[in-house]
């Protein structure tokens, strides 16, 4: 039996192409099923896998992040991706990267059955090397790290251009994660909160105008994300220990 890995975010996919897909009748055994990008790689890393069925778009690691990095690698995991956008874009990095096919959600079971028949004649006829240790760790093995590091990066690039109006919701579509979820990761990541990097990110802004006598407060409080000039005070008088006014006044 060749080993199958199955990768996608939402639960009752993962499980519903883990269960009920006759996947022994096609010549494979589903060694797992992970929730993104980052622990496909690590499970990898860990456990023999011949092929990858995964989704494109996950949280922090989408299914092209992980061709393009297996492909990096030189890995002989052949990878099937699947998802229910229809972008040739999408198609068209996958290739570039090695992908074998490319299945529309929700796929039809004689897709699915086609796609991995023609990948089993392919394995049968020239069977990957069984990976030693170091191959299997990869030379130079992507960490969690790495892609915290990145995903962080991201959410804060987009936090520096947009600090007028950021939100945590428009964040959330950039890596690929729900709300409440990249609150809790943000906060795990930088041990700061998202309101609060953004307020930073603000009252540095507001500082940095502030030495220009051409903006007025209020000016300066509508440039910064504050509809309400008593608000931006306020807040400002929180952060520094002073007004606006008296920031200004301090030379």
């Amino acid at each position: 039996m060749h080993k199958l890995l199955i990768v996608d975010d939402e639960y009752e996919i993962r499980n519903g192409l883990s269960h009920y897909i006759p996947w022994n009748e096609i010549g494979f055994e589903v060694v797992g099923h992970v929730e993104n990008g980052l622990a496909a790689l690590n499970f990898i890393s860990k456990h023999p896998v011949h092929v990858l069925l995964c989704d494109i778009r996950m949280p922090v690691m989408t299914g092209i992040d992980v061709a393009r990095e297996l492909s990096k690698q030189k890995s002989h995991v052949k990878i099937v991706l699947l998802s229910g956008y229809k972008e040739f874009e999408y198609a068209q990095q996958a290739l570039d990267f090695g992908v074998r096919s490319y299945l529309l959600k929700p796929a039809k079971y004689t897709e699915i059955y086609a796609v991995f028949s023609r990948i089993k004649e392919e394995l049968d006829e020239n069977p990957p090397p069984t990976p030693s240790p170091p191959e299997a760790a990869f030379e130079k093995t992507i960490e969690e790290d790495d892609i915290s590091t990145r995903a962080i990066r991201l959410i804060k690039k987009y936090i520096h251009e947009h600090y007028k109006d950021a939100t945590l919701e428009n964040a959330a579509k950039i890596v690929y994660l729900n709300p409440y979820y990249l609150s809790k990761y943000f906060k795990t990541q930088t041990g700061e909160n998202f309101s609060d990097y953004l307020t930073r990110v603000r009252m540095n802004k507001a500082v940095e105008l502030l030495k220009d006598v051409k903006y007025k407060t209020y000016e300066i409080s509508e440039l910064v994300g504050y509809s309400n000039a008593k608000n931006f005070t306020r807040s400002f008088r929180k952060y520094f220990g002073q007004t606006p006014r008296e920031f200004r006044n301090m030379d």
